[in-house]
């Protein structure tokens, strides 16, 4: 296979390079080679390119900053998705997307599955949410995999954060009412290409995120005590931490369709932290 990569420094993408490159050859992009906020430079590079199936792993995802900067959020995650859809569908290939679990409100009190009703309550879900229904509306063959609180050894995320915080601060306060399943980068990336190894013969919106649930008090309790470091967390409400942009309560979403479809899932997000951090000792 010939597969167009975009976001290729970012979390997933970074991992994506790797995993993917068992399937074929990779065109792998960053902004540098290609800003998805022009829709030529899409078109001209998919068209420079000639891929076998694009992996779009290119996203806004400044949650926060998002509330200010929706054209640019809007462009990236809502737009651009539309765009690789029609060259896809052009091309006759298929088009990987990631998208999250911020499509969802977070009100349901179980997991969410790919057949509950988007509700996004941010301008970032929104504009997910928006690349999803652009990408369907092309009818494009496509695999759209909704993930959570994705994090790695890489970039900005929550991993890094609390590590770095441990690090200045006696004391952290941690959110303790919002619930979800962190998700290695890696696995992802690995799961992708399990799919694609198997020609992705199932098609459509798949949850793809780690087992099990925890809230963010207790995922930086784990990182911490996993990384074996002595600092002090003091869990609050959500109230207490406000942000520009509301949280879902609920983040947890049910992979029984991907296990169902594919055979497999990802596994428990406690198994994938400690594989993270096993390989990351500069970071304890």
């Amino acid at each position: 296979m010939r597969i167009l990569l975009t976001g290729k420094n970012g979390q997933v993408g970074w991992e994506l390079q790797r995993s993917l490159a068992q399937l074929g050859v990779i065109v792998a992009c960053d902004h540098a080679d290609l800003d998805l906020s022009i829709p030529d430079q899409i078109c001209s590079r998919v068209t420079e390119v000639k891929p076998d199936a694009i992996v779009n792993a290119a996203a806004y995802t400044a949650v926060d900053r998002a509330e200010s900067d929706r054209d640019l959020a809007a462009a990236i995650n809502a737009t651009a998705p539309g765009i690789l859809a029609e060259a896809a569908k052009k091309l006759g290939i298929l088009l990987v997307h990631y998208s999250t679990d911020y499509v969802f409100d977070g009100t349901k009190k179980s997991p969410y599955t790919e057949e509950d009703l988007p509700n996004p309550v941010n301008v970032y879900g929104a504009t997910k949410l928006a690349g999803e229904q652009a990408i369907r509306a092309t009818g494009c063959r496509h695999l759209i995999f909704r993930t959570s609180w994705v994090y790695s050894t890489r970039g900005s995320n929550f991993l890094l954060t609390i590590v770095r915080l441990a690090k200045q601060r006696p004391e952290i306060r941690v959110v303790n009412d919002q619930h979800g399943a962190p998700t290695w980068a890696r696995d992802i990336a690995a799961a992708t290409a399990r799919v694609l190894s198997g020609k992705g013969e199932h098609t459509g919106v798949y949850n793809m995120s780690a087992g099990g649930r925890t809230t963010w008090f207790d995922f930086a309790r784990a990182i911490l005590d996993t990384a074996g470091v002595a600092t002090s967390l003091i869990a609050i409400p959500g109230s207490q931490y406000p942000t520009a942009a509301r949280r879902p309560a609920n983040s947890i979403l049910s992979n029984d369709k991907l296990c169902r479809d594919y055979g497999f899932q990802l596994e428990c997000w406690r198994d994938g932290l400690a594989r993270c951090l096993a390989g990351a000792p500069s970071l304890t």
